[in-house]
C-alpha cells in the first residue's frame, strides 16, 4: 500500500481567531480549515506543521493515522482541570505523555501496530473519541488508565521484553472501568487496548454506582454557591466561550464534595496484570476452541443424521431415483450434473449399507461410460468419489 498519513485537530472551547486562522493556514495549501477544525489526508509527502505546538497554540483535541500503524491522539485541557502530576502517574514510555505549557495540559497518546491490516474506515473517528476530554475535565480518570493499559498492550502485542518495570504498579484504578462510556469504548479501540488486559484490570475498579450522585444534589450545590463565585463562573463563559470548561470546572469541585469515598484497590505490578491477561487469554481460546469442537460435532450428527433420512426416502423407490439422474444429465447443465453427482454419492451410500456395492459399481461405471464424452459430468463423478 503506499503511504498515507491523516491529520485532524479540533478546536472544542473556543474558535480560532483570523489572525490563528491565517498561520495554520500558512502550514498548508491542500488541508480543509475552518475556525474549529483542520484536516489533511497525505498520500505521499508529510505536514510541514507541528502537532504538537498546534496543540499548544490552537486546538484542543488531535487525532493522526498512518498506514504504518500509528495511533495518535492528543487532547489539551486547561491546568486547573487535570494536574499535572495526576497524569504522569498514567505515563508509559513514549506511548503516554503529559506536559504543560502556559495555561493549558497536554497528554499524548499513542498506539503502534505495523503488523496490524491498515483501512482507516474501520478506525473511530475524532467526533467519537473527543468525549473524553470533557470526562477528564470533570475528574473521570478512566482514559488515562485505558490508556497506560494500551501502552502495555502495544508491547506485550509486539512480544517486546517488559523486564525492565515488570516491577512497576499501576496506577490508582478508577471507578467504572468494567463500564465504559462510548468515547472510552471508542478510545479504547483506537488505542488498540488488549481487551483481556481490561477485563483484568477492572477487577479490582470500583462499580461506578457508588460514585453516582443523589437527585437534587447538584441543584442544591449550585443554590449554594457563593453570588461572587456564580458571578465568577457566568462571566467565565460569556468572555472565553468556555461553557464546557466551565461545566466540567464545576462538576469536578461537587463530584469531589459529594462522591462516596471508595477503598483504595490494592496496587499489581506489570508482570501481575499481563500473566493475569495471558492466563484468562488462554482459558477464553480453549473454551472457545470447545465450543467450535461442539458445535462441529453438532453439525456433523445432523448432517449425518439427514443423510441417513434421505437415504431411507430414496431407498422406497431406488429406479425413479435413476431415472431422475438420467434426466439431470441429459440437461447438459452444470448445475444438474452437481445435483445428479449428490444423488450418486446418497445411493452409493445406500448400496454400502445394504451390502449391495457391486450392484452399485457395475450400473455406475454404465453410466461413465455411457457419458464418457461429458468431462465437466465425469469430473464430478470423479469429485464425488463415484
Amino acid at each position: 500500500m503506499s503511504e498515507y498519513q491523516y491529520y485532524e485537530f479540533l478546536a472544542v472551547d473556543r474558535p480560532l481567531d483570523d489572525r490563528q486562522l491565517a498561520e495554520v493556514r500558512s502550514l498548508s495549501t491542500r488541508a480543509r480549515i475552518t475556525a474549529t477544525s483542520f484536516v489533511n489526508e497525505y498520500h505521499w509527502g508529510n505536514f510541514r506543521g507541528d502537532p504538537n505546538r498546534m496543540m499548544e497554540r490552537f486546538y484542543d483535541a488531535h487525532l493522526y493515522l498512518a498506514n504504518w500503524g500509528t495511533h495518535r491522539i492528543m487532547l489539551r485541557l486547561p491546568r486547573g482541570l487535570l494536574d499535572i502530576d495526576v497524569a504522569r502517574d498514567y505515563s508509559v514510555g513514549d506511548q503516554v505523555i503529559a506536559w504543560t505549557t502556559g495555561e493549558y495540559l497536554v497528554l499524548d497518546l499513542t498506539s503502534e501496530d505495523e503488523a496490524s491490516d491498515f483501512d482507516p474506515d474501520a478506525v473511530a473517528p475524532m467526533s467519537a473519541i473527543v468525549g473524553v476530554r470533557t470526562e477528564l475535565a470533570a475528574g473521570d480518570l478512566r482514559p488515562l488508565h485505558l490508556a497506560w493499559l494500551a501502552g502495555y498492550s502495544d508491547r506485550e502485542a509486539s512480544e517486546s521484553s517488559v523486564d525492565h518495570d515488570a516491577d512497576e504498579l499501576e496506577p490508582p484504578v478508577p471507578p467504572g472501568l468494567a463500564t465504559l462510556t462510548a468515547a472510552q469504548r471508542a478510545l479504547a479501540d483506537f488505542l488498540r487496548v488488549d481487551d483481556d488486559l481490561l477485563s483484568i484490570a477492572a477487577h479490582t475498579s470500583a462499580p461506578l454506582a457508588e460514585t453516582t450522585d443523589v437527585p437534587g444534589e447538584l441543584a442544591a450545590w449550585v443554590q449554594d454557591l457563593p453570588v461572587a463565585e456564580k458571578d465568577r463562573l457566568l462571566l467565565r463563559i460569556a468572555e472565553d466561550h468556555a461553557a464546557l470548561t466551565v461545566r466540567a470546572e464545576m462538576l469536578r469541585r461537587f463530584h469531589g464534595e459529594h462522591r462516596t469515598p471508595t477503598p483504595a484497590s490494592p496496587r499489581r505490578t506489570v508482570a501481575d496484570l499481563l500473566d493475569a491477561a495471558a492466563r484468562r487469554r488462554a482459558d477464553r481460546e480453549r473454551q472457545e476452541a470447545a465450543r467450535r469442537a461442539e458445535q462441529q460435532a453438532r453439525r456433523a450428527k445432523e448432517r449425518s443424521l439427514a443423510r441417513e433420512k434421505r437415504i431411507d426416502e430414496l431407498a422406497h423407490d431406488e429406479e425413479a431415483v435413476w431415472s431422475r439422474i438420467d434426466a439431470m444429465i441429459a440437461t447438459r447443465k452444470p448445475s444438474e450434473y452437481d445435483a445428479a453427482a449428490a444423488l450418486l454419492t446418497d445411493l452409493q451410500a445406500l448400496a454400502d449399507r445394504d451390502g449391495r456395492r457391486d450392484t452399485f459399481t457395475q450400473r455406475s461405471q454404465a453410466l461413465r461410460h455411457t457419458h464418457a464424452r461429458k468431462p465437466r459430468l465425469i469430473e464430478r463423478l470423479d469429485r464425488a468419489g463415484v
